[in-house]
């Protein structure tokens, strides 16, 4: 008994003594507790993506890999390139494609709770008037009949500051130079991505090594990745992009129609990192013409025009090839071909596109809509980096844009590919293969 007394009395004389410091830690433990039981699930399954992206691009410019997160359109479009519903229910034109009516979804928000109007829709168009006569309306009236518009609106509209409507709300965007270096992407749940933008592909590798990034978006070429233990390598084959052999069809020797179909017939187009391009518009498009002339390697035909060229011409076959480091192997792969048919091709790797070359081989962005007139159309002087001229070209695409009816558009842009790869101001070659590395 004596025991247990002084044990009591001991017990109790420390609990006087220490009693504030009792009480704090289990206030303390309990707070903890109930943190825990409240918090645990959700900070458990938060994650945070190091995400690196290759481009240079301002606020205006965004990827669209980046839009799509953090934003809609009134529209969107469709895997086979046709247009449906997005932040809009319904669009039409009253008056054959030169006023575009939308009427807005109800309770559609954007990511700050407030409900989105025809007054916060806000596209910056410079050639176009809007008028918003209600709240769930809202009226664009070009200068012009424009058949593709409701492609044009299919970019994702936001608010000051990239508020959109997405899944994914920017925090933070750190800019230098007018150029986004990073963006700090938020989903409901608490989960980040962290985007990281790099001038090349090879800057963009060396972030990767670094440890500045643990995922690298859309490489062209896996190497040296391919070669670690420690990532795993994400491959897409897409339809959205081409590589080709642009001509300048403005200087004397690719002038000649002949000599331009000689050089595309010349290219081995078997070993290239993705399939075969054979047009401008995607094989997804409902616009694509799978019947245009494919230009499968045939030495012995791209021997036999370059022997019909004129005695002048063929007096110096030399062409300079231009091209990106990202494609300086297949550069180099075409000027061996060219040289097996008895052309020397120099090749010169820039950082963009020169004022002055006569073959440049680059990567491109297939439009959507299958509207190529700023690409092909002789007017387009600053974007049109063939130089091409042909009228009858020139007139497709003219009524290409302004004809609203689906299927009297496909038939214009299935002309408008048979004409103009017949041609050739352009050597399509193949739909580039993208790899994805992440680290383990």
């Amino acid at each position: 008994m004596l025991t247990i007394r002084y044990f009591i009395r001991f017990l109790t004389a420390f609990i006087v003594r220490f009693r504030g410091i009792i009480l704090l830690g289990t206030f303390l433990g309990g707070a903890i507790f109930l943190a825990l039981r409240i918090l645990g699930p959700y900070s458990l399954t938060r994650s945070t993506e190091r995400v690196g992206i290759v481009g240079r691009y301002r606020v205006e410019n965004l990827p669209d890999s980046v839009l799509t997160l953090i934003g809609n359109g009134l529209t969107k479009i469709k895997e086979d390139g046709t247009v449906a519903p997005d932040l809009a229910s319904s669009w039409e034109s009253p008056d054959g494609g030169q006023t575009w009516v939308f009427k807005l979804k109800a309770n559609i928000f954007w990511q700050d709770g407030k409900r989105v109007t025809s007054t916060s829709i806000n596209y910056q168009f410079t050639d176009a008037k809007v008028e918003r006569p209600d709240e769930e309306t809202i009226t664009f009236r070009l200068e012009s009949t424009f058949a593709p518009f409701p492609y044009v609106v299919a970019k994702p509209t936001f608010r000051k500051g990239l508020l959109g409507t997405g899944e994914w709300r920017v925090t933070k965007a750190t800019v230098s130079a007018g150029f986004i270096q990073r963006l700090v992407l938020v989903d409901k749940d608490g989960n980040r991505k962290i985007l990281r933008f790099y001038p090349t592909e090879e800057r963009a590798k060396l972030g990767f090594k670094l440890g500045e990034i643990d995922i690298l978006q859309g490489i062209f070429n896996a190497k040296p990745f391919n070669e670690w233990s420690v990532v795993e390598i994400e491959k897409e084959v897409g339809n959205s992009r081409y590589v080709a052999v642009f001509f300048n069809t403005q200087d004397k020797l690719l002038g000649e129609k002949s000599f331009r179909q000689a050089l595309a017939y010349a290219i081995k187009k078997d070993g290239f990192d993705g399939p075969r391009a054979i047009s401008p518009i995607s094989p997804n498009s409902w616009a694509f013409n799978p019947q245009v002339k494919p230009y499968h390697y045939d030495s012995e035909r791209a021997q036999e025009l370059i022997d019909d060229l004129a005695d002048e011409l063929k007096e110096n076959l030399t062409l300079n090839i231009v091209t990106t480091p990202a494609l300086l192997s297949v550069a180099e792969a075409i000027a061996k071909d060219w040289a097996e048919v008895g052309v020397a091709g120099n090749v010169q790797v820039s950082s963009g596109v020169p004022a002055e070359y006569q073959a440049l081989l680059a990567i491109f962005d297939i439009p959507e809509d299958p509207d190529q007139y700023s690409i092909w159309h002789s007017t387009q002087t600053s974007t049109n980096i063939s130089r091409y001229q042909n009228p009858r070209i020139d007139k497709f695409l003219e009524d290409g844009r302004v004809e609203l009816n689906i299927e009297e558009r496909k038939k214009i842009y299935l002309d408008f590919q048979r004409f103009l790869v017949e041609d050739s101001p352009a050597a399509f070659l193949y739909h580039p293969t993208t790899y994805t590395v992440v680290r383990k």
